[in-house]
């Protein structure tokens, strides 16, 4: 017997009970995940006081799990459709070790499971709807943790799935930090800001890592400044060594020279002795000679 074809309320869009999606084709499925709205309507304005925290704490998160090679899908107001309920946009989901790539929306059946993690942002108008129902209706759906900031009063609450059934327990802060179990982290208020440690070390924010960037660059440029200065001082020095091996050089050259010409001299010297003391020994052969003859007349 073929489904009937399922039709969405565009009053109250909801994904299809599960009995009902196991029973569509895969063309029926993508039909509906299709028109399953993707953007919400816009409610009160609620400006920075609610969009800064949630923005920052989704970066927070995106670039630490990056940075430790671990695949989590994180996403701030997405359409959440659970089989058969009423569509939902946390500030704030996490569902790990899945593909991050872009969604419209998460359907709970076709991705074949639910949220890890829920945070919601409190301002005055939606504290009833974060801190009761919520809570009520997160345990419900078997989210293992939620969390709300109430951004105004900076404080945080904490709610995990008891192992019994579909009920949240509250996390009890331990040194004012709230474990997450899913998300291996603790989740405090700083400076008036809601943030994610691990250990005693805070999770840097996207900005703070671009002013970290920046001072490293900063440092970085100061280091290949110095370092071109001594560059520069080493050359210089290395200058001076060239030119005063080149003088010692020419010294040397120069007294080669000179001991080549005081050699010169010598074997002169020595030659014109040698020439003497013959001219010498000559003269007395001669001298001897002239005696004899003398003597002999």
């Amino acid at each position: 017997m073929t489904a009937p074809r399922y039709r969405i309320d565009p009053d109250d869009p909801r994904a299809p009970p599960l009995e009902l999606w196991q029973q569509l084709s895969p063309s029926e499925r993508a039909r509906i995940v299709a028109e399953l709205p993707s953007e919400l309507e816009l409610g009160p304005p609620e400006g920075d006081a609610h969009r800064i925290p949630k923005q920052r704490a989704l970066e927070a998160l995106d670039t630490f799990f990056k940075r430790a090679g671990r695949r989590v899908y994180l996403s701030s107001e997405l359409p959440v459709y659970y089989p058969g309920e009423r569509m939902f946009a946390p500030d704030l989901i996490a569902v790990l070790d899945v593909e991050p790539h872009e969604r419209a929306s998460w359907v709970v059946a076709q991705e074949g499971r639910g949220l890890d993690f829920a945070l919601e942002v409190t301002l005055s108008g939606s504290r009833r709807k974060d801190l009761q129902d919520n809570v009520a209706r997160f345990a419900a759906l078997g989210i293992p943790e939620y969390f709300v900031f109430e951004r105004l009063a900076r404080r945080i609450h904490g709610y995990r799935l008891v192992e019994a059934g579909a009920a949240y327990a509250p996390i009890v802060p331990q040194r004012g930090r709230w474990s997450s179990n899913v998300l291996g982290l603790e989740i405090g208020v700083e400076d008036q800001r809601f943030r994610f440690y691990i250990g005693s070390a805070v999770v840097p924010e996207a900005n703070e890592l671009v002013e970290r960037a920046h001072q490293l660059a900063g440092q970085l440029q100061e280091r290949v400044a110095e370092l071109e200065l001594l560059l520069e001082r080493a050359e210089q020095r290395a200058d001076q060594q060239r030119e005063l091996v080149q003088q010692a050089e020419q010294r040397v050259q120069l007294e080669r020279e000179l001991a080549q010409q005081a050699e010169q001299r010598v074997q002169l010297e020595r030659r014109e002795r040698e020439q003497a003391e013959q001219r010498l020994r000559e003269l007395e052969r001669e001298l001897e000679q002239l005696r004899r003859g003398s003597g002999d007349g």
